[in-house]
């Protein structure tokens, strides 16, 4: 290891912030992106779903799917008889794809109709998917999968057989060419449309969760986990 003149290890400190690409920097509001790591990674944590894009016979496809966060990779599963997996399997050096994630925060209402628009936090991922093949790799994939839509559930549920573990497909994609975009704040109006009646301001969203609903076969004795009640 390449140490300082003193003797003390050196140590490389990763970037706090991804690259802005051409593909990355907005050609409209780029004022509103970021590329900021700590932001990325919070609004990918806190959704469910994503928006999968990729090219299928000259043609473009988006799917909705679930997806989970290991560090700077996200990963992606379905049936092995889904294309797009299918395709990060054959594609050589992977599949290319976009993938997207966004968070509604508010409407705001506006006096023109122009000026009306939507508080949002959304991330978009470019690059290449590819089919996770080591066996270890996919389990923990799978793991990280379940624990994104309810953290500590993975270890609380029978983990996935072989027959099962056959019968899934995961893609692997990596986080290097990203960004994120925001908008907050009110309502911008025209200075000429301040006097007009009509009622201007946000309406903000929130997410929400209803007191769990057990299965009626659960055995005797089992309990509202934890994880669960916290919600």
């Amino acid at each position: 290891m390449e140490t300082a003149a003193q003797g003390t290890p050196r140590t490389t400190t990763p970037p706090a912030a991804y690259t802005p690409t051409d593909r990355t920097v907005p050609t409209r509001s780029a004022q509103k992106a970021s590329y900021d790591k700590e932001l990325v990674h919070a609004i990918l944590d806190e959704g469910y779903v994503c928006h999968l894009g990729f090219v299928r016979d000259g043609a473009p496809v988006v799917l909705p799917t679930l997806y989970g966060r290991v560090g700077e990779t996200l990963y992606v599963h379905g049936s092995t008889g889904s294309r797009p997996l299918r395709m990060a399997g054959q594609s050589d050096p992977g599949l290319p794809v976009c993938l997207t994630v966004t968070h509604v925060d508010g409407l705001v209402l506006a006096r023109s109709a122009f000026h009306h628009s939507i508080n949002y936090r959304s991330v978009v991922v470019h690059g290449l998917a590819y089919d996770v093949t080591d066996p270890e790799e996919k389990r923990a994939a799978l793991d990280a999968l379940v624990d994104h839509v309810v953290p500590g559930r993975a270890a609380d549920s029978r983990p996935a057989n072989k027959k099962e573990l056959a019968a899934t497909a995961v893609i692997r994609l990596d986080l290097n060419e990203v960004s994120a975009k925001t908008r907050t704040g009110g309502v911008n109006e025209e200075p000429e449309d301040l006097a007009l009646p009509h009622w201007a301001g946000v309406v903000p969203l929130r997410k929400g969760y209803d007191t769990p609903v057990p299965e009626a076969d659960l055995r005797p004795g089992v309990e509202l986990p934890d994880y669960l009640a916290v919600l």
